[in-house]
């Protein structure tokens, strides 16, 4: 078993001249959640290199075992620190994808569009694609093989309007993602803010925000178990 993990490469939080990048827990629960599974990891990002964490994650509010655990392993900071460039990446050696959110997906990766073929190449080979927080954004532009918005009636999740109001960057995000979403089609639905909820619908599985995101691994890895 084989997972590509796809982080962000932007690290400003719009004009507040505030750094913003990838969310710990949205990396170091899922990270842990396959290569307990037996999986290989593959971590890429669109410049390749060491990707910016968004410093806020890692204030001890929001730290958890598994990111105490993925600091402390030399291994995978070894691994994040060399990412390789997104657009080097082919779905054919792998098995599924997971896109960790944070804000700094909404610029780049939202706009990415060797990202969009990646996740249209994944979904058109049968294999699921799981994407937390604000990375379900990241499908904006990814479309069927019909040339539909991939969300289009299909059920999905994402950090939602009232979370980001409660962390006051509705203003500074480009687009909000629930409202996205909706916009492409989408079926949203949400849980109560910061409390778990994932969606699937078909290969497709989305997390409403970081403590979602071992959920959706799980859920993820479910699929793959039922796919052997």
């Amino acid at each position: 078993m084989k997972v590509l993990m796809v982080l962000t490469s932007h690290d400003q939080l719009g004009n507040t001249g505030r750094n913003t990048g990838f969310w710990l827990e949205e990396l170091a629960s899922p990270y842990y959640a396959f290569k307990d599974a037996g999986a290989e990891i593959v971590l890429a990002s669109p410049k390749g290199g060491q990707p910016p964490l968004d410093p806020k994650s890692n204030e001890p509010a929001f730290q958890t075992d598994e990111t105490r655990r993925f600091e402390a392993d030399t291994q995978a900071t070894a691994q994040l620190a060399k990412t390789v460039r997104l657009d080097s990446v082919n779905q054919a050696g792998f098995d599924a994808a997971f896109y960790p959110g944070g804000h700094g997906p909404l610029w780049d990766l939202a706009e990415d569009k060797d990202s969009a073929a990646l996740i249209e190449s994944f979904l058109a080979a049968g294999k699921p694609v799981a994407l937390v927080c604000h990375a379900p954004g990241v499908l904006r532009h990814v479309k069927t093989a019909e040339g539909r918005p991939l969300v289009e009636g299909k059920n999905v999740t994402g950090f939602s309007n009232s979370e980001e109001a409660a962390v006051e960057l509705t203003d500074v995000v480009p687009f909000l993602v629930e409202d996205d979403l909706k916009a492409k089609g989408g079926l949203y639905s949400r849980g109560a803010d910061w409390a778990p909820y994932v969606v699937s619908d078909g290969l497709l599985i989305t997390g409403q925000n970081p403590a979602s995101s071992a959920p959706a691994a799980e859920q993820l890895l479910k699929q793959l178990a039922a796919g052997d």
